[in-house]
């Protein structure tokens, strides 16, 4: 008999993946927010330089779960909706906890109130490469 360990958080995001970009339903990309915001789960979306689209999981900076291995944006989410991008980062320790006290520490520094978490980056290498990709494309204030 064999087990294997499943990471959740990572099959809902790549679940909410095929049904934002319309891969499950073969229907196409969602074409409203008020579709988008139908999801359970809050998903968004941001494009690096490269033009790659990278699908993050939100959170408010209270409910952010420890994470490892991880991208992330810190954002400044108005009144009105609209959102700041404050930090581009990875999660560098390989102690959970210790990713999310700098996290909460940094947001605190620079006003965010949102934490975009992206969990798809298979390696160091490629995280790396995702947060390179993302600064090259976004403005932070």
């Amino acid at each position: 008999m064999s087990a294997e360990i499943i990471d959740l958080a990572l099959v809902r995001a790549k679940r909410a993946l095929k049904i934002v970009t319309g891969l499950e339903s073969g229907t196409g990309p969602l074409a409203t927010t008020s579709q988008y915001e139908t999801l359970k789960t809050p998903f968004l979306f941001w494009t690096g330089a490269s033009g790659v689209r990278y699908v993050h999981t939100v959170y408010n900076l209270f409910d952010c779960p420890p994470v490892e291995g991880a991208n992330y944006i810190l954002a400044k989410r108005h009144s009105d909706g609209r959102r700041t991008v404050v930090s581009i980062g990875r999660a560098m320790s390989e102690t959970a906890t210790l990713n999310l006290a700098a996290i909460r520490l940094r947001s605190a520094q620079l006003g965010a109130n949102e934490v975009h978490i992206h969990l798809l980056a298979g390696n160091e290498l490629q995280s790396e490469r995702i947060e390179t990709d993302l600064r090259g494309s976004l403005v932070v204030a």
